[in-house]
């Protein structure tokens, strides 16, 4: 088979060839980009621990908890820890500056949650100040932050009454090995809350967002659930117990349907590039008539032909699918920094890069397979006709 066909062909009309390859190139970004959007918003559910149980109110994730419902919780059956979970929502310096901070039970956090690993820092530090924090290593990387540096926060549901801010100082950096606990984060003492708020320094609402139970090993986590809920059915404020999988996935369903619209899109792009390179391969089949006849006339089988058609579709397809693949790459740093916020995790996996490899394939062969099998089922004498 003469393969120094397949890029001599291509080379033929080379604007042609560079048009439709970065158009490849393109539609792979893209659809590798927003393939790893829809990992990252599941990213959480999956790294969920299921022995971890998150109790929130009945009315809304937004309506606070009584502290007093944290003493109650531990007593049930089944529990092994509960603490408190606090969203903080302030910013640093600008709004534009947002990322997530949340107020807990400092003594708790680290055998609670195991996937948090100091890196720098000491906790024996964090543990030691109330006004302490620790901060993820993409947080650090993003803002420049270090140990021992003040990080002056604007609350923004818990704001001072003298407008000032809250002043927090690093006392450790750390790195989740789960993509359950986002590595771009502020974690702080809830007990600096609370007394702020006792001394009438801080607006906000009272009580505690949520409550992390820990279950006992060997319990089932659906009948602590079923104690807890029960234990508040008649208020003061009922909760709603759930699995931390189900707790992740309610953030991921907040921004709708984001799977169905990225595999509606995703398919009208695979779509739309398998014309286009469906037409760049028929009009080259057409323009190799004579190639082909000539191949016939020299001895080569129909197996050859069709071959030679065949992989010039499939070394298109492959150089700009590979082409999109590595920009991809190449971006998922700063866009995992750009979104850390909203979707922690984010980053072009090998899975991602497998399965952009396989359309690009896929596209190479639909586009050229057609024009290969015709055009290898004429005679020498149709060749010489149509050329003709």
């Amino acid at each position: 088979m003469p393969l120094r066909l397949v890029p001599r062909n291509l080379l033929k009309h080379p604007l042609r060839s560079l048009l439709t390859l970065l158009s490849l190139a393109v539609a792979l970004f893209l659809l590798c980009l927003l393939r790893s959007l829809v990992v990252a918003l599941d990213a959480g559910v999956r790294g969920a621990k299921s022995d971890r149980v998150i109790v929130q109110s009945a009315v809304s994730l937004f309506v606070f908890l009584p502290e007093s419902y944290q003493e109650k919780i531990r007593q049930v059956e089944g529990v092994a820890e509960v603490m408190g979970w606090t969203w903080f929502g302030g910013y640093y310096q600008e709004p534009a500056n947002f990322f997530a901070q949340f107020a807990t039970d400092s003594e708790l956090l680290f055998s609670m949650y195991p996937e948090i690993q100091i890196i720098k820092g000491d906790a024996r530090d964090f543990l030691a100040d109330r006004r302490a924090c620790i901060i993820g290593d993409q947080l650090a990387s993003a803002y420049d932050f270090d140990i021992g540096q003040s990080i002056p926060l604007i609350g923004g549901l818990f704001p001072r009454v003298d407008g000032g801010v809250w002043d927090f100082q690093v006392a450790a950096i750390y790195r989740s090995n789960s993509s359950n606990v986002d590595r771009k984060s502020l974690f702080f003492h809830y007990d600096y809350l609370q007394q702020s708020r006792e001394e009438g320094g801080v607006e906000g609402p009272p009580g505690i967002g949520v409550f992390v139970v820990k279950v006992k090993e060997g319990e089932d986590p659906l009948a602590v659930m079923g104690r807890i809920d029960a234990l508040f059915e008649n208020g003061p404020q009922r909760v709603q117990s759930c699995s931390e999988a189900v707790f992740q996935a309610q953030f991921v369903s907040m921004v709708g349907n984001i799977p169905l619209f990225v595999g509606s899109l995703g398919g009208g792009v695979f779509l739309a590039i398998l014309l286009a390179v469906v037409n760049t391969m028929l009009m080259s089949a057409r323009e190799q008539v004579r190639d082909i006849g000539i191949m016939k006339a020299l001895g080569f089988t129909n197996a050859a032909a069709f071959w030679v058609i065949l992989l010039q579709g499939l070394l298109l397809a492959l150089a700009g699918g590979g082409l999109g693949i590595l920009g991809a790459h190449a971006v998922s740093e700063p866009m995992a920094q750009a979104l850390g916020a909203y979707f922690p995790g984010f980053a072009v996996s090998r899975e991602t890069t497998v399965v952009g490899l396989v359309i690009s394939l896929a596209i190479g062969v639909l586009a050229a397979s057609v024009p290969a099998w015709r055009l290898s089922r004429l005679s020498t004498v149709q060749t010489m006709r149509m050329e003709a």
